[in-house]
């Protein structure tokens, strides 16, 4: 995992919540209310998932997937002052590699487009820091793949839930700063040269994501 991401997100977070003065007037969140969030997003595969003969036995290789760091945008609305649901939407290019003893060869570049709707519940809505948890779907499409290396690969599209968490910062104005970390729960399966090859990928990505926001 990106640490390196995750420390500079929370550090950006930090210096503008302290670039803004406490007693600096801010919209707060409120029934009715439109948020639109652009965040830089690090989408972290779990994978490591083991490459079996279509027969069941072990070849002793896993299927890894690399890191992706891309802009993201999240659309929210406010059902109540503390209940919303939102949609995220961006597309992460990933390289699939097939690792083991003395083995580490890409195989497949892939995008990966996850369009996902969560509904979350904000605990502080009129405050200047506003934690908040949430749960939903998103959709794994895989498009515009490329084999590589003489292999030949196919992932499945489909449905994972999500879970959700993150804090906004309101800073002056209708404009605030957000920190968001999600989890996506998805194993899709990848059929290797044709089926001689499978393998049930764990990719269950965590998508860390740190950005602004302006309240509409």
């Amino acid at each position: 995992m990106k640490f390196k991401l995750l420390l500079t997100a929370a550090a950006a977070v930090a210096a503008m919540a302290g670039a803004a003065r406490a007693d600096d007037a801010f919209t707060p969140k409120s029934k009715g209310m439109w948020v639109l969030d652009v965040r830089i997003s690090d989408a972290l595969p779990a994978a490591n998932s083991s490459i079996n003969l279509r027969a069941g036995a072990a070849t002793g290789l896993k299927v890894n997937a690399t890191d992706s760091v891309m802009p993201t945008l999240g659309v929210s609305y406010f059902l109540t002052d503390n209940v919303a649901v939102e949609v995220i939407a961006g597309t992460t290019l990933h390289t699939v590699k097939a690792v083991g003893t003395g083995v580490n060869v890409a195989v497949h570049d892939t995008w990966l487009l996850p369009p996902t709707l969560t509904a979350q519940y904000h605990f502080n809505p009129k405050g200047k820091y506003s934690p908040y948890v949430g749960a939903g779907v998103g959709y794994m499409l895989f498009y515009n793949g490329s084999d590589k290396n003489g292999y030949s690969v196919h992932l499945s599209d489909g449905f994972g839930p999500v879970v959700q968490g993150g804090l906004d910062v309101a800073l002056t104005g209708r404009w605030s700063a957000n920190l968001d970390v999600k989890k996506v729960f998805f194993q899709p399966n990848a059929n290797i040269n044709g089926g001689a090859l499978y393998s049930k990928v764990n990719l269950d990505p965590v998508v860390v994501s740190v950005g602004g926001g302006y309240r509409f």
